[in-house]
């Protein structure tokens, strides 16, 4: 009889255990909100960073800047403005004087198709290299 009890007691304290693990599986909503942060990245027509742009997303609660390697992230469907004042932009499509910016991934594909307007023109889209275009001293956002 002291067997069949201590073989209960056993067989119940293995499954108490087993139900208390099976809690612990859940996802965690951290995570989810991480994932659906987009990152991307300025770079030039030599694929070198533009780093300390300042931007402000309608997710974020102040300005921040493009990091050294240009990265800036983002929660879609963000509204983000890029202040690019001290660029000489590349409106006037000057080979010497142009600083083509473009939109990339991780892979440094461009990202074309990406609505925007400039404070100095009316909206357009960006280009199949991510390429886009601006004026000097201007300021651009980007519905991402």
């Amino acid at each position: 009889m002291k067997k069949i009890m201590q073989k209960s007691i056993i067989f119940m304290f293995m499954y108490v255990s087993l139900f208390a693990l099976s809690g612990c599986s859940g996802t965690d909503d951290s995570s989810a909100v991480e994932s659906e942060v987009v990152t991307l990245f300025l770079v030039d027509e030599r694929e070198f960073a533009y780093g300390g742009v300042p931007y402000l997303c309608d997710s974020m609660d102040a300005w921040d800047k493009t990091s050294p390697n240009g990265e800036f992230t983002f929660l879609p469907p963000d509204n983000c403005e890029f202040d690019f004042l001290g660029f000489e932009g590349n409106y006037a499509n000057d080979p010497f004087f142009d600083e083509i910016v473009r939109v990339v991934d991780y892979k440094l594909e461009g990202k074309n198709e990406i609505p925007y307007e400039c404070a100095s023109f009316a909206g357009s889209s960006t280009y199949g290299d991510g390429r886009f275009d601006y004026d000097s001293n201007d300021a651009c956002v980007f519905y991402l």
